[in-house]
């Protein structure tokens, strides 16, 4: 099937893949004048004596808001707001059938941080959570970051965190697969973007130690500040500790685990075979991968993952963002922190169970206990880490 044909008839006969379904019957003078005038003045005022009412006595409980500037779309890059409104219904469309969250498409005309904060942070009080959406960094670190700090409710940017989980998930199971252990295996990170960053956070945070993070410039180093952004900057200050210098290629020698969130074909046959026996590698740049699986598998990588759907251990986001969005919904958690991202990975791993195999590391994504698995986690780290209100 040519899917880019198939998508775009579709789409000009769907007009669109969501749209509004009352809840409230209004078939009577009855019923109209109890979901709106004059029966309606109620909850309005129960709202007034206590803003808290609002999770109560309207959608907004179950409602996230999918917010998008549309500069960094699907691969596509910088293409609009309006352009990006399709992937944005599409994420809406995600959340429902998987998570039964009600997710509403925001597309702001702006590139300004300022600006992109302040409407957001207007808008919060119609929603129960925040999902940022194909944001392009570095400006996406600061946006989430504003968010977090002057919002009551949950900002988590997809395209960062929800690669995390997903990684950290099949990067738990890979680690069984090859016996070996998170505190000692190296680990090298190649791309210093939204998902690159938030994976090598994410798996400090859960305990690995020695994380090497490359981009563009090489292997960042502490010290080494030419063409580093703050944020890269920052990160050198946790990661290689041995202060390696030099290429990709330089840090994969010895490395146990790759992962790349970068550009394609950037790893070679011959770059793996540098790695340490049983090496992992994990090329998520899509389409086309760092380095495709048979290749990998050539140069002795003993498991391997994608973006794609079709190979084997796809890291798809779709297994992550519903679950973990029902969960903090239903704790009403004013924050995504670290414990429940965590709680959501350890929950994906463990689904996989006794099936465990090197081409089977992570639950696929029409696997019907995803959804509820990683909520249930997610509610419970919510509660454990003090972030839930009910």
């Amino acid at each position: 099937m040519d899917y880019a044909k198939e998508s775009l008839k579709l789409h000009y006969e769907w007009k669109g893949k969501l749209e509004v379904t009352p809840r409230a019957a209004v078939d009577s003078k009855e019923a109209l004048s109890v979901a709106y005038t004059p029966g309606v003045a109620e909850p309005c005022l129960e709202i007034q004596k206590d803003i808290n009412k609002s999770f109560e006595l309207t959608r907004r409980w179950n409602t996230v808001a999918v917010i998008t500037d549309g500069t960094a779309v699907l691969g596509l890059g910088d293409i609009g707001p309006e352009a990006g409104m399709p992937v944005m219904e599409g994420k809406g469309v995600l959340f429902k059938a998987f998570g039964d969250v009600d997710a509403i498409p925001l597309c702001i005309r702006s590139k300004d941080a300022d600006e992109i904060v302040r409407t957001v942070s207007l808008l919060a009080g119609s929603f129960g959570g925040i999902n940022l959406e194909d944001i392009s960094a570095p400006r996406c670190f600061e946006i989430e970051r504003r968010l977090k700090e002057i919002c009551d409710i949950p900002v988590f940017h997809d395209d960062q965190h929800g690669t995390a989980v997903i990684a950290l998930a099949g990067l738990l199971n890979a680690l069984k697969v090859v016996g070996k252990d998170k505190e000692t295996v190296k680990v090298v990170i190649n791309g210093a973007g939204a998902a690159g960053m938030s994976v090598c956070r994410l798996l400090l945070s859960a305990g690995f130690k020695d994380i090497t993070l490359c981009d563009r410039p090489g292997i960042i180093c502490e010290g080494h500040t030419k063409g580093l952004n703050p944020y890269m900057a920052e990160m050198a200050k946790v990661t290689n500790r041995q202060h390696k210098t030099g290429a990709l290629a330089d840090a994969l020698v010895g490395a146990d685990v790759f992962m790349g969130f970068s550009a394609p074909n950037l790893v070679t046959t011959e770059m793996v075979r540098t790695m340490a026996a049983d090496a992992i590698v994990f090329g998520c740049a899509n389409p086309t991968p760092e380095i495709f699986p048979e290749d990998a598998k050539a140069g002795g990588a003993k498991v391997v993952s994608t973006g794609r759907s079709d190979y084997p251990n796809q890291i798809n986001n779709v297994l992550v963002f519903p679950g973990l969005f029902r969960g903090a919904l239903d704790a009403r958690a004013s924050d995504i922190n670290d414990a429940m991202k965590i709680a959501a990975a350890q929950a994906l791993a463990d689904l996989v169970g006794d099936d465990l195999s090197p081409d089977y590391i992570i639950p696929a994504p029409f696997d019907p206990r995803v959804a509820g698995v990683v909520a249930a986690a997610v509610k419970r780290a919510a509660y454990d880490s003090g972030v839930a209100r009910i």
